[in-house]
């Protein structure tokens, strides 16, 4: 009983303390004015785009001053964007555009009126050296400040005093374990088509049911397009390069002239030796991880042609998972199926898992 009575005390001593840290915590941010500003990644934006496929941008874009002085003597490692003092932090969203390699921060406030007079008054100021550029664009109900970067980053944020301080940060910094998932195809590059089925739509079903699996890990994940958008072959391999990714995984669905030609197969680098866990060893757990939970046919491994120039020109291991046939009339049916998307996600995320618990080096 005397045991028990002094381990409820250490418990109530250590509520207490836990408490009154946090309260201290909240109070030092209150008193400070200090918020966090929301932000949203590049794969949950939501792009218009016009008929013609291309981005929609406005005809008229409004330049921002970087001043890279040390303003009123200002000796600081955060990027500085003034707010008019109507602006609410509620009212500010940052968006990580990252396939683009650019920032955007949009202000959506009650009144328009004199927002944009503010910013073709006002620059921005601070630590520059990771921004390229910036302008910014006016909407009915938002304007958006646009800033071109010079790789890709994470952030850090805050809002004080009317200010959004921006501290970029390499990826690898913020995470520990990264990969680029790569659904291929997009646009006018629709890859196999029959029946009106396009590769281009399956092959980003499968990478969106793979964001609902991965995102309750630890892993962060870049995804080359998460719309009907065809970033270059370049681009892509840039990701992952940029992101200094663990692996880069490319979606694609196969065809064949014969219409018996059905299974899995993946297809990976063999030019760019990586000692230990390297492409060939992430094509065989693909395969196998696929196959097994699709429960369909492993063709095997397959060296990389001429043509596919993303498994060739990337430096990470990498490998692209054929799903199956859209020219055979089976998986042209299976490859509808919400189902069976799934399961080729499920396995897909196995491989991922596998690959860091057993292989990849930490």
């Amino acid at each position: 009983m005397l045991q028990q009575n002094r381990l409820m005390r250490r418990m109530a001593v250590y509520c207490f303390v836990f408490v009154a840290t946090a309260m201290g915590v909240m109070l030092y941010y209150s008193a400070n004015k200090i918020i966090v500003v929301a932000d949203v990644a590049q794969d949950e934006v939501v792009h218009a785009v016009q008929d013609n496929g291309e981005s929609k941008a406005a005809e008229d874009k409004n330049s921002i001053t970087l001043d890279s002085s040390n303003r009123a003597g200002l000796n600081t490692n955060y990027f500085c964007i003034p707010m008019p003092e109507s602006v609410r932090v509620e009212e500010v969203t940052i968006e990580n555009h990252y396939m683009d390699r650019e920032l955007w921060v949009s202000i959506e406030p009650k009144e328009m009126d004199g927002l944009a007079e503010f910013y073709e008054e006002n620059g921005v100021y601070g630590n520059c050296k990771n921004v390229l550029g910036g302008h910014f664009d006016v909407e009915k109900n938002r304007l958006c400040l646009q800033f071109k970067l010079t790789d890709v980053y994470e952030y850090h944020s805050i809002f004080e005093d009317n200010t959004l301080y921006v501290e970029f940060v390499a990826p690898k910094e913020v995470y520990d374990k990264i990969i680029v998932i790569d659904p291929a195809y997009g646009m006018e590059e629709t890859g196999v088509t029959v029946d009106g089925i396009k590769a281009k739509d399956i092959t980003l079903k499968i990478a969106k049911a793979l964001k609902e699996k991965l995102d309750g890990t630890d892993v962060k994940v870049y995804y080359t397009r998460m719309d009907d958008s065809n970033p270059s072959a370049e681009s892509r391999v840039k990701l992952a390069a940029a992101t200094k990714a663990d692996m880069l995984i490319r979606i694609e669905v196969g065809s064949a002239q014969s219409s018996k030609q059905y299974g899995t197969e993946t297809v990976y680098n063999s030019r760019f030796f990586i000692p230990g866990f390297g492409s060939v060893e992430l094509a065989d757990l693909l395969e196998r991880e696929v196959v097994t939970s699709i429960s369909g046919k492993a063709n095997g491994l397959l060296e990389a042609s001429e043509q596919d120039t993303v498994i060739n020109d990337a430096t990470v291991p990498v490998a692209a998972v054929k799903v199956g046939y859209l020219t055979n009339a089976q998986e042209f049916i299976l490859l509808q199926r919400d189902d069976y998307i799934q399961r080729i996600a499920e396995g897909i995320y196995q491989a991922v898992v596998k690959a860091y618990d057993a292989k990849m080096p930490q």
